[in-house]
């Protein structure tokens, strides 16, 4: 258990500004970048926590309903997104490894505004997200169990309100993240990544996937009339507030100066990689098992019920409840790492509000601010699960949430080229280009999103 007096063991952020950036002596970093190929593939961590957290179900449902109406056209788009998404990790990580400061602490450099922003846009984020993240990795349980031989016959189980099992989840997501043990985080969220492998990218395989016509949607095109679905799935897969999460995540981890940046990057690269093996997965599923025989499906989280009906009508229902374990692994892993990275992100935003150091334990991870967002996250949000979602706090979420992935492409646009960053981390001329147009792109996002959540209310 974490004492708030206590010391952190990782670096405090002056230690991390002023660290050298060679050593005599070699280090791990060193053993790490001359080994060969298979040796990197344990150097994974925070990348891969951070692509888990934001492909979520809402993700995959977003690209299987990509497949089912356009077939193979949009996987170029698809692609496109995991690629935004490597940059936009990219920018995060490299601030904190060449600065050794936070996110939010860059943030406050570009201006007081981003300040007044962040703080209502993460309490009503929080609020209305913790229901439909605990609603999402209940839906597959509370679907399974019923079917299961001996519990499925127990009325107490069979018949349980998805209400509850939400309430269970969160419970649950909040006792393992509550001691801010990092690494206990991460090997988890690896059992759950290895579980969706097996089981999205399964669904997948035994889709008998055709290969030429794979390869055909990688060509860059706009269906009739989904110019607005087509930057969707390229802005919106897998975009969360946990991108900028991953700074602090690499500080936990104990990549803490410049020469973690290469290792840094590789794990960003290759955890991505996989995120964006589900998103093809799921589109391939969506192409071949839905677009080709024209079966429809709903478009909110219960849409990968919807899917796993008709893989147990096409398959069997063992392979439904093989799916069925992969969506509550995609829907859990978002729980866990919403629960532990943006709790982190609130304590150094409460923490630099009420003018403590930088590397004070209160705004780190378990620490009392990092805490009573845990809180804020499991148990407000029951009251939602009970009542249903009020129309205002709806309205309010869609405003605040439209403007965040622009919000990070724009600063992270000004602190990459700014006199903050150490010169030889800043962009070049290729970064900025793509990162403009990351920000072009999510503001048209945000615009289109921001007029819905208003013309809805």
């Amino acid at each position: 258990m974490h004492s708030e007096d206590a010391a952190h063991p990782s670096p405090r952020p002056s230690d991390r500004r002023d660290a050298p950036s060679t050593s005599a002596a070699p280090t791990a970093v060193d053993a790490v970048e001359e080994a060969s190929g298979p040796a990197r593939w344990r150097i994974i961590g925070p990348g891969l926590v951070v692509a888990a957290t934001g492909i979520g179900a809402g993700d995959l449902v977003a690209t299987l309903v990509a497949g089912s109406r356009y077939g193979y056209a949009l996987l170029w788009a698809a692609v496109a997104g995991v690629i935004i998404k490597i940059f936009l990790v990219e920018g995060a990580g490299r601030w904190t490894l060449a600065t050794g400061h936070s996110i939010f602490e860059g943030w406050r450099r570009v201006g007081r505004w981003t300040s007044w922003y962040f703080g209502p846009y993460i309490m009503v984020w929080g609020f209305v997200y913790g229901a439909t993240a605990m609603s999402a990795s209940a839906l597959p349980i509370a679907a399974l169990v019923p079917q299961l031989p001996v519990i499925g016959d127990i009325g107490l189980f069979a018949h349980m309100p998805l209400a509850v099992y939400a309430a269970f989840s969160g419970l649950v997501g909040a006792a393992l993240v509550w001691f801010g043990r990092y690494h206990a985080l991460e090997k988890v969220v690896a059992v759950l990544v290895a579980i969706m492998f097996v089981t999205v990218v399964g669904a997948a395989v035994v889709t008998l996937p055709n290969i030429p016509d794979i390869l055909g949607g990688l060509i860059p095109r706009i269906p009739e009339g989904g110019l607005w679905y087509t930057l969707s799935i390229a802005g919106g897969v897998g975009g969360t507030i946990t991108l900028a999460a991953y700074g602090y995540w690499l500080t936990e981890k104990g990549w803490s100066t410049p020469r973690w940046m290469r290792v840094m990057r590789i794990d960003n690269a290759m955890a991505y990689v996989i995120s964006g093996i589900f998103v093809v997965a799921m589109l391939v599923v969506g192409a071949e098992l839905l677009y080709s025989s024209g079966i429809a499906i709903g478009e909110e989280d219960r849409g990968l019920l919807d899917l796993a009906d008709v893989l147990a009508s096409r398959y069997g229902t063992a392979m439904s409840w093989i799916f069925l374990l992969g969506f509550w692994a995609s829907s859990f892993s978002s729980v866990l790492g919403v629960w532990n990275g943006v709790s982190i992100m609130f304590a150094d935003f409460w923490g630099s509000a009420r003018k403590l150091p930088e590397d004070h334990p209160r705004r780190r991870i378990g620490g009392t601010y990092y805490r009573f967002f845990i809180l804020w996250l499991t148990f407000p949000p029951m009251l939602l699960l009970l009542l249903g979602k009020p129309v205002q706090v709806i309205v309010a979420y869609g405003v605040l949430g439209s403007l965040f992935m622009p919000f990070l492409a724009i600063t992270l646009l000004v602190l990459m080229n700014s006199r903050h960053m150490p010169e030889r981390w800043r962009n070049g001329w290729v970064l900025n280009a793509i990162l403009g147009i990351v920000a072009i792109v999510f503001i048209a996002l945000g615009g289109n999103q921001l007029v819905g959540a208003i013309a809805g209310a």
